[in-house]
């Protein structure tokens, strides 16, 4: 998808709410989403796929059972933290961590196969602020700040993916 490989900011639905997607290698486009939700690149972002390649480093690091219990989650609502091998600063906040996951959201999956790897999916707010659940919100509140706004729906999931830290499987959201 060359808007998304010219640092271009797509708005598109997932489970439950509305994301806004870039090249997560990309450093002006990562910018530009946190201007847009102005929100601190110290907290990190999501990162999804429409499979589980883009991850392959990532998921190499864990032990069998838990990488068992990560893939057994996927596709679907769970963002599992890992220690990053292959992600940006400006991706995981500097942490030594990074946030993945494989959506259920057919739309979103078919999103980042066309791009060809994984993408920046951070909730469609404006940080601290409500995720945006409809196209017609996201288009009020961001039609003139992103490129593209993705005709579609969510899957009628209540709320964000919920996170949890691959190993201890604690979870934080």
């Amino acid at each position: 998808m060359h808007l998304l490989e010219t640092g271009g900011v797509v708005a598109h639905a997932l489970e439950g709410v509305w994301g806004l997607a870039c090249d997560p290698f990309d450093a002006g486009a990562v910018a530009r989403v946190l201007r847009i939700k102005q929100r601190p690149v110290s907290k990190g972002l999501i990162v999804v796929a429409a499979s589980p390649a883009p991850f392959a480093e990532e998921l190499g690091d864990l032990s069998p059972t838990v990488r068992d219990a990560v893939l057994a989650s996927w596709p679907g609502a769970t963002t599992w933290v890992v220690p990053n091998h292959s992600f940006p600063a400006w991706i995981t906040g500097g942490a030594p961590t990074v946030a993945i996951r494989v959506p259920a959201h057919a739309q979103a999956r078919a999103l980042a196969e066309r791009f060809g790897g994984a993408l920046v999916s951070t909730s469609a707010n404006l940080s601290g602020w409500p995720p945006a659940r409809s196209e017609l919100v996201v288009r009020r509140h961001f039609g003139r700040t992103v490129d593209w706004v993705l005709p579609g729906a969510t899957a009628g999931r209540r709320g964000p993916s919920r996170i949890r830290v691959a190993g201890s499987g604690a979870e934080l959201r």
